[in-house]
């Protein structure tokens, strides 16, 4: 049985559905919340788990556009860890060499939240250990229609899969090779439709708070018995 990962065999670019704030908060009889501020954490040991196996991209569902739909206060309680994150980890980004990046419609948040964002991009653009894609306000139909409707602004009348690669949100990075879902859902929720066309999709029960490196090994491993063929006989 595989207990290691076999660098050559990893994925390049690893995304993943963090599920299961609200449930492990409520488990814990906490507000929602603190939830999402346990899931911060996770991030971090996340990203540390992708800089030590050497996986260039990873790709985080942070806020989707159907996120619209919950409670204000719930959201503006995201914002605001997103917002913290953002100042409180610049230092931590610049150190570690990752490179923040981020797809979506960012127009819609306030704009401090927009500001601290472009900052961060600005001040780690340089970094090369790990690009650290962030899905906010982002919705993988949206993607689409945005893109379709940028051909139509060009004037485009016939384009190929690499010309309309060029319109989506997540240009120029890589389509992800791993998609990972926690807390047990199995479902993709509007994530990246076109880009995880080719896609293994990896779902775990763990709950996002909970998730770290071993899961993270874990997932690897199971990537790498896969046999992709892309549509082909082998």
């Amino acid at each position: 049985m595989q207990k290691e990962i076999i660098s050559d065999k990893s994925p390049k670019h690893i995304a993943i559905i963090m599920d299961g704030n609200g449930r492990w908060a409520t488990k814990r009889g906490l507000p929602r919340n603190l939830g999402h501020k346990a899931g911060i954490k996770a991030i971090e040991r996340t990203i540390d788990a992708m800089i030590k196996f050497q996986i260039p991209v990873l790709s985080l569902f942070a806020f989707s556009t159907e996120n619209w739909k919950r409670d204000k206060e719930e959201i503006d309680g995201i914002f605001s860890l997103v917002r913290d994150y953002l100042s409180e980890n610049k230092d931590s980004f610049l150190k570690k060499g990752v490179r923040v990046v981020s797809m979506g419609d960012i127009k819609a948040f306030p704009d401090d939240l927009v500001s601290s964002l472009e900052s961060v991009q600005e001040e780690t653009k340089n970094n090369d250990k790990l690009t650290l894609n962030l899905a906010l306000n982002y919705g993988g139909r949206a993607d689409i229609i945005r893109a379709v409707n940028e051909v139509i602004k060009d004037k485009k009348t016939k384009i190929d899969e690499k010309d309309f690669e060029k319109y989506l949100y997540s240009y120029p990075l890589p389509d992800p090779d791993l998609v990972i879902r926690t807390s047990g859902e199995m479902r993709l929720s509007n994530f990246m439709m076109y880009q995880l066309a080719y896609c293994e999709l990896y779902f775990t029960p763990v709950l996002w708070p909970d998730f770290g490196e071993k899961d993270l090994k874990k997932a690897i491993i199971d990537f790498q018995k896969r046999e992709r063929r892309f549509g082909g006989n082998k």
